[in-house]
């Protein structure tokens, strides 16, 4: 089998054969006339020296330019981007093709600084974060942990490093859900951690993402949290009970122990005691109030048609009537109780807000002073996520939201700040949702409530 020719070579054979006719004539002549016969010998030698060089050196100036642009492209193979090619100028095709290879290799050279400059960087994060990151290859052996993690595992990143998931305890991570909650035990380390696990490919081979979050410092510090807003709240409702109780009593002691009495010393303690029972009920009410919180009990669920139980919640409002917008037809499952008294108490707020604006907005119509209409209205509609359940109202809206569900935060006279606290907590022990904002036109408040759809 004939070997075939290389590029060079036949670079050099179409140039050899491009000077073969004018080199043929000049011998024709050359050889024809009247010259002696050295001459004509050293003439012929020259001319086809020359033809030869001239041959080499095209094939030359072809082969050098394509091994440098080759040399560049190796470069930029093997991810070596400062190499560079010479002699690039533009209005020459080669040229044109030299330049615009410097500028490929130059902008892979700034991305590839700016990958490994982000790489840094996300190492560096990695391991100084306050969490412990593991990765696992297709095998689940350890490819990479951070500083939080093996200080979570008590031993030098060499000798983790290639262990499974199993000898290293994390075992259980690599399984069930990709977000979770739950309990593990490490030598330096107790108690209830957040799981975060994801999928990468690195290498085309697929590997795992495990972060762990050490949950228990965060849980006592909101319970510690929690505790405190709860002592603090008590403690302002016992003593504004307890300061008055007090001192009426000493009042009375020091009404008692005169001698002489005075004349209306049983009107004075008559007063008092009854001072002394009033607050004393105002203090049985926020206990019973606190308690209505603590026992919540789980909902116990059933089918319900929304149409009706929304009629029959509307129908409770006897202080004003309360326009149902009618809505599609739709099944829940919930606790009734628990949804009609969530609802009722939705509704109560709504008419005791209309109501209130009602009473301060007198409107002038011709010569009669009427005052604004208090509405509220009742609405339902089917999304995607499911329920969505709406009150709104005409009253002046919401002034403080960010207490709304403060426990035992009330801006009405009267009132025992636990209807939208409870409420909330029975929206979210349905897997709902409850939310409370001033409309848009700026005429009342606007309560939405989302459940899941049966």
């Amino acid at each position: 089998m004939r070997k075939k020719l290389s590029f060079e070579q036949r670079i050099f054979v179409l140039a050899f054969m491009a000077g073969f006719p004018g080199s043929a004539l000049a011998c024709a002549l050359l050889w024809t006339g009247a010259f002696e016969k050295q001459m004509q010998v050293t003439l012929t030698a020259l001319l086809l020296l020359f033809w030869f060089v001239l041959a080499w050196t095209v094939r030359e100036k072809v082969r050098f330019p394509l091994q440098t642009l080759s040399n560049l492209l190796a470069g930029l193979r093997e991810g070596d981007f400062s190499i560079r090619a010479r002699g690039g100028q533009s209005e020459d095709a080669l040229g044109e093709l030299i330049i615009e290879l410097n500028a490929i290799s130059e902008s892979l050279r700034q991305q590839r600084l700016g990958a490994l400059e982000a790489t840094a960087l996300l190492r560096k994060v990695m391991e100084e974060i306050e969490v412990a990151i593991f990765t696992f290859d297709d095998g689940n052996q350890l490819r990479f942990v951070n500083r939080a993690g093996q200080k979570l595992l008590g031993k030098p990143v060499e000798r983790l490093i290639g262990l499974t998931a199993t000898e290293l305890g994390l075992g259980e991570c690599l399984g069930g859900g990709a977000a979770r909650i739950i309990e593990l035990n490490f030598g330096s380390a107790t108690g209830r951690w957040g799981i975060r696990r994801s999928s990468f490919r690195e290498g085309g081979l697929p590997h795992q993402l495990l972060v762990l979050t050490d949950l228990s410092r965060t849980l006592r510090e909101e319970e510690r949290q929690a505790w405190q807003r709860l002592v603090r709240v008590m403690g302002h409702e016992l003593n504004n009970s307890l300061a008055p109780i007090k001192s009426i009593a000493g009042s009375i002691e020091n009404l008692i122990g005169k001698n002489p009495m005075p004349p209306d010393w049983k009107a004075d303690v008559t007063d008092g005691l009854k001072i002394i029972h009033s607050r004393a009920e105002a203090l049985a009410r926020f206990v019973e109030g606190y308690r209505s919180l603590a026992r919540l009990p789980p909902p116990q669920k059933r089918k319900i048609e929304v149409r009706p139980m929304l009629e029959r919640v509307a129908q409770l409002e006897s202080r004003l009537h309360v326009d149902l917008v009618p809505g599609p037809d739709a099944l829940i499952e919930a606790d009734l109780d628990q949804i009609e008294q969530l609802l009722i108490n939705l509704i109560r707020n709504a008419a005791d807000a209309a109501l209130e604006r009602e009473q301060a907005d007198p409107i002038n119509v011709g010569s009669q002073n009427r005052r604004a209409p208090a509405g509220v209205r009742l609405g339902w509609r089917k999304l995607p996520e499911g329920l969505e359940i709406t009150i709104e109202d005409n009253g002046p809206g919401l002034a403080n939201t960010a207490n709304l569900f403060t426990p035992f935060f009330t801006t009405k006279p009267g009132g025992s700040g636990i209807g939208l606290t409870l409420s909330r907590q029975i929206a979210e022990a349905h897997d709902g949702s409850l939310t409370l904002q001033n409309r848009t036109d700026g005429l009342g408040c606007l309560a939405v409530l989302k459940l899941p759809l049966k």
